[in-house]
């Protein structure tokens, strides 16, 4: 397949703004394509590449050369080239990487040079979205899309997937199972107010559980004042790690995926010592105080990163989840019986604490006890919910005692006064699902320190896409942690909505834009 067919169809799917005219467009690039080609074609469609990262930054992309004139690149040609730059590594490789980006894009005509620069730089805003993608696939390859959503969530990998798809159809996507070594896309947590709005709404999920049990002729689990029980977790402010054991070896993942296993030798020490011959668990890592107070979550990063050492700050594990124990897969498993089998193997000092109850009261001093001891908050699950890998299901519901949301900034404008010289005000975004755009809610400096502008005057330099006099544009990639006291009604803003009092808390450079929050979770919290 010619790169210059897949830049057509990435432009006619940018200009449609149609959910079915987009998967019928990416459905027929996908039939179009080998079995070997079909991976790359959806990774680039999805914006993304197979080697994820290969070191070539918006400064190597300035200065195209001038374009091929016509089409000779095929997809496999450019994937091949991406690898070769993605390895270079040590002195020289910078020069060496442009230079070969520099003959890539040579061959490349204007518009393949066009779809190759936003690719690269993550700009590819078309609307192919992994839900659109996901019906793509299923429509390619003739197959159910329940099937591929399974498959994905189980590979986490789509390009995987569809490779599979288009070659092997049902046969080959029934053959993906959870493989221990192989990192599967978290859980999400969707966001309640207050306790009792999220006990509200896991006692929704409970009832619809508690209807397919009574049909099965099996019990729920009902409270003793007839609402479903449900299970009171802390949430912390740390890094979200997914372990991985086998015989012994530990393998530690982050909600990136990541393999971080090396830069953590004292978490895996502690995991591969449990009573297990192969786990999957999830949970989360976090530095603490000697009176088991938590440091600041740039101490917990730091160290994750290694930027620091082992024995400077030791990082604490709390498990909270387990999707495989021992040759059994779990995921679809109610949460209460996943727990168990979590419990049967970790001692208690590796678990998170975690109340299972049916009281508002109950729930709420979990909740005061969580915060003083320094803690985020709660999050709150339904014992019948399995485990939804990638999504943001409806059985875990987190309650932060102050407003937040993981926004994506999209310019930010030069100080004055004494923020002279220093990138300040920021323009935020949240995420458009139905375009794969981002939608403005406003602006805010607050909450930033002299260390913080320092930091993000030249990460944003970096990223930057074009300026004028006042404003640079930067590619929609930083999220950064907003704490706000509420939502209003606005029409100056496109997405109509604006948040009060917005403050900067942190940057996530731990969490990718695809994560951020979405328009609709910031209008859900809107009020008249």
């Amino acid at each position: 397949m010619l790169l210059a067919e897949l830049a057509d169809v990435s432009r006619a799917v940018a200009a449609n703004p149609a959910r079915l005219a987009k998967i019928e467009a990416l459905a027929g690039a996908l039939q179009s394509a080998t079995p070997d080609e079909a991976p790359i074609a959806v990774a680039y469609l999805s914006g993304e590449l197979p080697q994820r990262q290969i070191g070539v930054g918006w400064a190597a992309l300035r200065d195209a050369p001038p374009p091929a004139a016509g089409p000779s690149l095929t997809i496999a040609d450019v994937d091949a080239a991406f690898t070769r730059i993605g390895v270079l590594a040590g002195k020289g490789s910078t020069g060496e990487r442009r230079r070969l980006i520099g003959e890539l894009l040579a061959m490349a005509t204007a518009d393949e040079q066009y779809f190759l620069v936003r690719l690269l730089s993550g700009e590819l805003r078309q609307g192919a979205l992994d839900g659109v993608m996901t019906e793509a696939v299923a429509r390619a390859a003739g197959v159910p899309v329940t099937q591929v959503r399974r498959a994905v969530m189980l590979r986490g990998s789509l390009p995987a997937v569809a490779g599979a798809a288009l070659s092997g159809g049902t046969a080959a996507l029934s053959g993906f199972g959870l493989q221990v070594g192989r990192p599967l896309k978290p859980m999400l947590a969707a966001s309640a107010p207050a306790i009792q709005d999220a006990l509200a709404k896991i006692a929704v999920v409970a009832g619809g559980a508690a209807g397919a049990a009574r049909s099965a002729g099996a019990d729920a689990t009902v409270g003793t004042g007839g609402s479903a029980a449900a299970a009171v977790e802390w949430k912390l402010d740390g890094i979200r790690i997914q372990a991985h054991i086998l015989d012994g070896v530990v393998r530690l993942f982050t909600r990136t995926l990541d393999d971080i296993t090396a830069r953590l030798p004292e978490v895996a020490a502690v995991l591969g010592k449990l009573p297990v011959r192969s786990a999957v668990l999830d949970g989360e890592l976090i530095a603490l105080r000697p009176d088991g107070r938590p440091l600041p979550f740039q101490d917990t990063a730091a160290r994750a990163a290694s930027e620091v050492p082992v024995e400077a700050v030791p990082l604490s594990v709390f498990l909270f989840d387990a999707l495989h124990l021992d040759g059994t897969d779990l995921i679809d498993q109610p949460d209460a019986d996943r727990h168990a089998a979590l419990t049967s193997v970790v001692p208690a000092q590796l678990l998170m604490p975690r109340l299972v109850t049916d009281s508002a009261d109950e729930a709420t001093a979990f909740f005061r006890d969580a915060l003083a001891h320094g803690h985020e908050g709660v999050v709150v699950k339904s014992l019948a919910a399995p485990y939804a890998a990638g999504r943001r299901g409806a059985g875990w519901i987190k309650v932060k005692p102050r407003h937040t949301l993981d926004l994506v900034v999209l310019a930010v404008e030069w100080g004055h006064g004494r923020r002279q010289g220093w990138l300040s005000n920021l323009h935020l975004g949240a995420r458009d699902p139905e375009t794969g755009g981002w939608v403005m809610l406003g602006k805010t400096f607050k909450g930033l320190t002299d260390e913080l502008l320092t930091w993000q005057t030249a990460k944003f330099l970096e990223l930057e896409d074009h300026r004028d006099s006042w404003t640079v544009y930067v590619r929609p990639e930083l999220v950064v942690e907003i704490a706000f006291d509420g939502v209003q009604r606005s029409p100056r803003y496109p997405g109509g909505v604006a948040l009060r009092f917005a403050r900067v808390l942190r940057y996530r450079e731990d969490k990718p834009a695809a994560e951020a929050d979405t328009i609709g979770m910031v209008r859900a919290l809107a009020v008249d």
